[in-house]
């Protein structure tokens, strides 16, 4: 039984399964992820969640603003007919597609390191998909009559137009959203039941239990649970790749200068890892340092297997842009040619958005080339300087794609210059009070760790073997 521990405990094996033991059974997963649930309200908590309630209901309230008013109160002008609406829905759907590839691709690829973070990484793709769903619904003008994108045969005979890219993303991101409620939901009944067993309080006890459905951890339940997780990862995969194909599709299939390109698809699912990784660290290193009973779960070799995938997808995002310069250069197309090295560069012309293309660049490209360095990837101060410039980098992509296309189009006598409203803005900021308030409220009620994946990948220490002290490694 010795020998069988301190084989399971070897240094190679800790670098297979990136989490600290210290030869303790796994009652420490458990203990450790429901003490975060069932503690007391830290407050650090408070402090975090009132300023960002009250920024969402600022957002809520120039929603409201909008919709009785009308998108006379944006920026926008008549060249310029997508600008901050669609630049921050296409930049919270990219948002939510890290926590689908960690869940469901890395799952099918069984690379157990996942585990400790793609709870976190799933309740972050459902509230940036939730932050997304907003601004298609007030880009039409008439919110009441957004019903009409949906294929409801009437007595009048009123059909959506499929022609139109708008009824594209309302059908890929409903099915989006509706797949990973599932694929979340599927995955915390197992934790769900086990708060309801160490419950004190009988609201508690009543509640998760509801939501657990009756979980026992039967043979037959594991059995129709794992095959029931298989095929919602796999009907997850493809989605991963579709929903932002989909969203590029509504740029790529225009004539417009600087969005007909075929390079797009692949482009915007890699730009989507790539900023949704960044987020996921955004979130979970704060997280880590406010939770100390995160430290052997959430580890350094987490965040440098995280670093790898940002500067890997970084690196596809930048021969992505080198891409479209070199085909504008040689396509010979002089609309082309303008969008991107004039409009875009401020190369021949002073370019009204190009300080905005070169902070996207620097951003995007530049900033997680210190992920190279080991010692960067392992830092946490630093790993979070570079997720923080990418998310600013992803928005930036967004907004010179749609606004530098539009502003400078074919005719210069149709040339408008385009400046959000503060309406804009604040609904903007609004949704990252929304996104940050839901996730806070995800921590403190949920579990935000899969206790029982943890457990799978996790070696179990020997009960004959003399266990380590608590803060030894």
């Amino acid at each position: 039984m010795a020998e069988s521990a301190v084989t399971l405990t070897t240094p190679k094996e800790l670098e297979r399964v990136p989490l600290v033991t210290n030869d303790r059974k796994h009652t420490w997963i458990t203990d450790k992820v429901s003490s975060i649930v069932e503690e007391r309200t830290p407050l650090w908590w408070w402090v975090a969640f009132l300023p960002c309630s009250l920024i969402a209901l600022i957002g809520l309230f120039c929603i409201g603003y909008q919709i009785s008013n009308g998108v006379g109160v944006w920026g926008e002008n008549k060249t310029v007919g997508w600008a901050w609406d669609i630049t921050n829905f296409v930049f919270w759907i990219g948002i939510g597609h890290a926590g689908t590839l960690i869940s469901a691709i890395l799952f099918l690829t069984r690379q157990k390191w996942r585990t400790s973070i793609n709870r976190a990484a799933e309740a972050m793709t459902l509230f940036a998909v939730v932050c997304a769903g907003i601004f298609p619904g007030i880009h039409v003008g008439r919110v009441w009559m957004a019903w009409f994108l949906a294929p409801i045969p009437n007595a009048n005979g009123i059909w959506p137009n499929f022609r139109s890219p708008l009824l594209w993303d309302v059908f890929a991101v409903s099915t989006y959203f509706t797949v990973s409620v599932l694929f979340w939901y599927t995955g915390l009944v197992p934790d769900l039941a086990t708060l309801r067993d160490r419950a004190k309080s009988r609201v508690a006890k009543y509640l998760y239990g509801i939501f657990a459905l009756g979980w026992r951890g039967s043979n037959r339940q594991w059995r129709h649970y794992e095959m029931a997780y298989l095929l919602l990862a796999g009907l997850s995969t493809p989605l991963v790749l579709s929903v932002h194909s989909v969203v590029s599709f509504d740029f790529a299939t225009s004539i417009v200068p600087g969005w007909h390109t075929t390079i797009f698809p692949p482009y915007f699912v890699a730009g989507a890892i790539f900023g949704g990784f960044a987020m996921v660290l955004t979130i979970l290193l704060p997280a880590r340092l406010l939770y100390p009973q995160l430290d052997d779960l959430v580890t350094r070799q987490h965040v440098d297997k995280m670093s790898k995938i940002i500067l890997l997808t970084g690196t596809i995002v930048g021969y992505a842009y080198l891409t479209e310069l070199f085909m504008a250069y040689y396509s010979g197309n002089p609309f082309e040619k303008f969008t991107f090295f004039s409009a875009r560069m401020g190369i021949d012309n002073p370019g009204w958005y190009a300080w905005a293309y070169y902070v996207m660049m620097f951003c995007n490209v530049i900033s997680p080339q210190l992920f190279w360095i080991k010692s960067m990837r392992t830092n946490y101060i630093a790993v979070m300087t570079v997720c923080m410039f990418v998310n600013v980098g992803m928005w930036f992509e967004r907004f010179v794609i749609i606004v530098t296309s539009l502003a400078q189009d074919f005719l210069p006598s149709s040339w408008r210059h385009y400046s959000p409203s503060w309406v804009e803005i604040w609904t903007f900021v609004g949704t990252f009070g929304i996104f940050l308030s839901l996730f806070l409220l995800f921590m403190r009620f949920l579990p935000m760790i899969c206790m029982f994946e943890v457990k799978l990948v996790t070696p179990e220490a020997d009960p004959h073997h003399e266990p380590k002290k608590e803060g030894q490694h």
